[in-house]
């Protein structure tokens, strides 16, 4: 069957006459390879024997029987003539032709499609059409289904009015995705027969599908129907059809669910075919293989439903549904299919994914016998968590740590979901507004770090906006409890938020969920405990900006999240505090119990539940050790660092805040290898002008004292956003406008900032990169506005060089040599583009490992091209401090490391322990590998 689709539409056709708009809609044809140019010949026929005009602005060209020996393929072709064209005699004109290449008498589907379209009057639609979606919209070929489930049905509600119901229906609508929000506008029922009314939504904003969701108590049922623009009409007659007939009101009267159901042709899931597995992974459905459960299932037609151990049942393709099963090892996953729709055909399939681990390795099930279970080899058999032996999770931020185990479990809150009197709710929501106000200040006050003090202020912000209120108020005024308007509100605006997909924003998201969750505390009365005294490690399913606050390295040990990836907010706090941490452990280690002892690699990526007296001895002289070896650093962080041969390797710091200058280069710092100006314009509420940069840029160079500055000039897009500066929703940011193809696509704002660098050096050793460079082209373009640049300001101790991170330009290499004076090689991005791994993923981050022999070739050729030209070559990813990964870097050749102030001491110490000539045949040797793992177990032989 042919259909009218948005890819078949072309928009902006000229022609000046019908035959010359034929020629057109040919050459349209023949070049999409439906027809040879004989076709033509057909359609002028055609239009000879009747004109093949239909009405308000619309004609249906296709070729007589005659011609479709010219059809090569069955298509249709919609092309918009936005000035018109006179199709007849009688003064039509045509501004949409629908040009038919068929076979056979497919066309006339498309003809009766189109004839139903003309009852409504879209003549001023289609003229105006500027969009192929526009055009589909207003022709009305694409009929959305009406959504029908038994999700979305209740038949015992102990509701005792309209309002209740109206309620509860809303929030089967929400829960199911179907809305957005709560806070749709209530129309007011219509009584549709003695037991049924109903409320219809029509075109409303927040509503995502057109659906039915209906609430039966003793007395009365009250059916809510979404209805979106494009909902099939027919379907949604013969529902309301239904719903007023005297058999589904009998039917509701009896609470007669299989007959309530059946009316409304909506399958019982009792009926749904089946299928049950155990659950192998050690850790249960934890983050990484809910997220692939979800991503198998997500696309597949048809509803998939998993319970655990016969409990209810939720969406399996839903992440956030999966993870709050909190399935363990050993408990059984049954999955249920729609019938009759492919999901019913794909149960084996899934069934064979979860018994293979869902990418996770996965160990026997082992039952236990009644009397075993109080032994002391496990801490509880419900959490598949064994004592003693060590657990894999993300290693996030290296070190050694040992404590016990502190947990914060994601609260839940218990209140009444309704409330008489709204004016009074407002009352006690302000009062807990204020609570939290003047928690926040004293905490300010208090913060010894600036950047603590940053957050609350931000959160301060937050709750002084009205909007939020009134989004409230419009919840009270639907009869919602304070608590209740007041989640739903937080939980939709976070939603709406993390939705957006950029780190950044992302992190707006948390922000909005941890002052909702302050308030809803005040609301109901509920207060965390307080942390030990003594050291502990912080288990939490992640961590939430306020969290910080409490992240003393004197008293968290360590810390161990559920959720989260290596480049997660919790991974990045764990990081810049220096603190032990894993990530993505999984649901199971938030039922460890408080108090017990924990031990953790942060480095390895390991966690050991009630470790023996050996093991935590072993971790302490280790700890002790490392202490004494960073003390030792500290006090010569300052001098060079040399290798034992005389071999000298630059070492510099990563910078994002200017004022962080001066204590890097106490630190040791030789110069800044990374200056993030892209965090330095994150500061400023606006785009900083030049003599606001010049100011910015003039505290490094003063603080560095002469010492070389690279500076990486704005770099936005993928995972990183500026607030005031807004840039359009792309399907994959990592691979669209992003870092130099922004600035180029607005030259002014790479010309301002390339002018404040070169004002505010006043001559200094400057270093210039271009950041997400790919095509030589893209350096030629930014160069040549630098150079624009120079014209007016001179500067004779200028380098430009380029950030390698994209593959294109390692494997070219040695064409960018020539026309570089330096390489600053960034292994974060490079190692996830050569890879094809999502850095923050769930599920795979770990796999991002920046070692793997691939990208080692790629730094070897960089540098060899590199020094061939007389050029240097620096690394300023996260590699740069990796313990595994400094030896190699250093027998690659690698002229300069920039890393984060507080890993340069041990950096340097490092390598003043290395022989150059040795790990110039290691880098060899690693070059050979097959995989990241053999070359860091070849490092470890060292």
């Amino acid at each position: 069957m042919l259909s009218l689709t948005a890819d078949s539409v072309r928009m902006q056709a000229t022609a000046r006459s019908k035959q010359e708009a034929l020629s057109v809609l040919c050459e349209i044809l023949v070049a999409d390879g439906l027809t040879t140019p004989g076709y033509l010949q057909g359609l002028k026929d055609r239009e000879n024997q009747s004109s093949t005009y239909l009405g308000q602005g619309i004609a249906i060209p296709h070729g007589t029987p005659d011609s479709r020996s010219s059809i090569k393929k069955t298509g249709v072709r919609l092309v918009h003539f936005s000035d018109g064209v006179q199709w007849n005699d009688a003064g039509d004109v045509v501004y949409l032709a629908v040009v038919i290449a068929a076979q056979s008498d497919e066309h006339l589907q498309i003809l009766q499609s189109l004839t139903r379209a003309l009852n409504d009057d879209m003549a001023i639609q289609i003229q105006q059409a500027t969009t192929a979606e526009a055009l589909i919209e207003a022709l009305g070929a694409t009929k959305k289904p009406l959504r029908l489930s038994d999700a979305l049905i209740i038949t015992d509600s102990l509701a005792s009015d309209v309002d209740e119901l109206y309620l509860q229906a809303v929030q089967l609508l929400k829960k199911q995705g179907v809305i957005s929000s709560l806070f749709l506008p209530k129309h007011t029922p219509t009584q549709l027969s003695d037991a049924v009314s109903a409320v219809i939504l029509e075109e409303q904003q927040g509503i995502h599908q057109s659906a039915l969701a209906m609430v039966a108590s003793a007395k009365q049922a009250l059916a809510v129907i979404t209805a979106e623009k494009s909902v099939d009409r027919a379907a949604l007659s013969q529902l309301l059809d239904t719903l007023m007939s005297q058999s589904l009101a009998d039917a509701i009267r009896q609470k007669d669910t299989q007959s309530i159901l059946q009316l409304l042709g909506i399958q019982n899931q009792a009926n749904w075919p089946s299928a049950s597995v155990v659950l192998a992974n050690d850790h249960g459905l934890h983050a990484r293989p809910a997220t692939a459960l979800a991503a198998l299932t997500k696309h597949i037609d048809g509803e998939i439903k998993v319970a655990v151990d016969a409990g209810e049942y939720v969406s399996a393709k839903s992440l956030t549904r999966l993870l709050s099963l909190g399935a363990i090892k050993g408990q059984t996953l049954t999955f249920i299919a729609e019938p009759d729709t492919q999901a019913a055909s794909k149960l084996d399939e899934i069934i064979d994914a979860v018994r293979s681990g869902l990418g996770e390795s996965v160990s026997p099930v082992v039952s236990h016998d009644t009397d075993q279970t109080s032994d002391v080899s496990t801490i509880n058999n419900s959490i598949g968590i064994k004592t003693g032996v060590q657990h894999k999770a993300i290693n996030a931020s290296q070190g050694l740590a040992v404590g016990g185990a502190h947990i914060i479990k994601p609260v839940r809150y218990h209140y009444p979901m309704t409330a008489q009197f709204p004016e009074a709710e407002m009352a006690k929501l302000q009062e807990a507004i204020a609570a939290v106000k003047a928690d926040l200040q004293v905490v300010i006050k208090t913060a010894k770090n600036p950047q603590i003090a940053e957050i609350f202020a931000a959160h301060l912000a937050l709750l002084d906006d009205d909007e939020m209120l009134m989004g409230v108020k419009e919840g009270l005024q639907e009869g919602l409890s304070a608590p209740a308007a007041w989640h739903a509100m937080i939980e939709e605006l976070a939603s709406a938020q993390a939705a957006l997909a950029n780190q950044l924003l992302a992190e707006r998201a948390q922000d909005l969920k941890d002052i909702g969750q302050k308030v809803l505390s005040k609301l109901v009365g509920e207060t965390q405990a307080a942390p030990p005294d003594a050291p502990y490690v912080l288990i939490k399913e992640d961590l939430l900006p306020s969290d910080v606050a409490n992240l003393d390295p004197t008293s968290v040990a360590g810390i161990i999240t559920a959720v989260g990836g290596a480049s997660s907010h919790s991974a990045i706090i764990a990081r810049a505090l220096g603190i032990p941490a894993l990530v993505g452990a999984g649901q199971s280690v938030l039922e460890i119990h408080g108090g017990t002892s924990v031990l953790l690699d942060g480095g390895a990526g390991w966690f050991v539940v009630e470790p023996s007296d050996e093991m935590i001895a072993e971790c302490r002289e280790i700890q002790a050790a490392r202490r004494e070896m960073m003390r030792k650093a500290a006090l010569v962080a300052k001098e060079p660092a040399i290798t034992t041969d005389g071999h000298r390797v630059e070492v510099a710091a990563n910078l994002g805040n200017v004022a962080d200058t001066a204590n890097a280069v106490a630190s040791g710092a030789e110069g800044v290898g990374l200056l993030r100006t892209e965090l330095v314009f994150m500061s400023h509420t606006q785009i900083p002008d030049i003599k606001t940069q010049v100011a910015d840029y003039a505290q490094v160079f003063e603080a560095l004292d002469g010492k070389p500055l690279v500076v990486r000039v704005l770099d936005i897009g993928g995972d990183k956003a500026l607030p005031y500066l807004p840039m359009a929703a792309e399907e994959n940011p990592f691979l669209g406008l992003r870092g130099i193809r922004l600035l180029l696509a607005k030259p002014e704002l790479l010309r301002a900032q390339l002018t404040a660098l070169i004002v505010a050096s006043e001559g200094r050793d400057l270093r210039i990169m271009f950041p997400m460079i790919g095509r030589i082209e893209e350096f030629f373009a930014a160069k040549a506005i630098l150079d624009e640049v120079l014209v007016q300001y001179p500067h004779d101790q200028l380098q430009v060089g380029i950030m390698l991170e994209v593959p294109s330009a390692a494997v070219m290499a040695h064409q960018f040599a020539k026309e570089v004076d330096f390489f600053s090689i960034g292994t974060n991005d490079l190692t996830q583009y050569v890879l094809a791994i999502d850095r923050g993923h769930p599920v795979i981050s770990k796999d991002a490992d920046g070692l793997h022999p691939s990208i080692l070739q790629l730094i070897h050729q960089a540098v060899t091209a590199a020094h061939r030209e007389g050029k240097w070559v620096g690394v300023c990813g996260e590699l740069a401090a990796d313990p595994d990964a400094v030896p190699l870097l250093v027998g690659l050749g690698v002229d300069e490391l920039s890393m984060s102030a507080k890993s340069i001491a041990m950096t340097k110490a490092m390598i003043r322990e290395m022989q150059h000539s040795q790990m110039q045949a290691l880098a060899m040797q690693a070059l050979e590998c097959q995989t990241a793992e053999q070359v860091r177990q070849l490092v470890k032989q060292l």
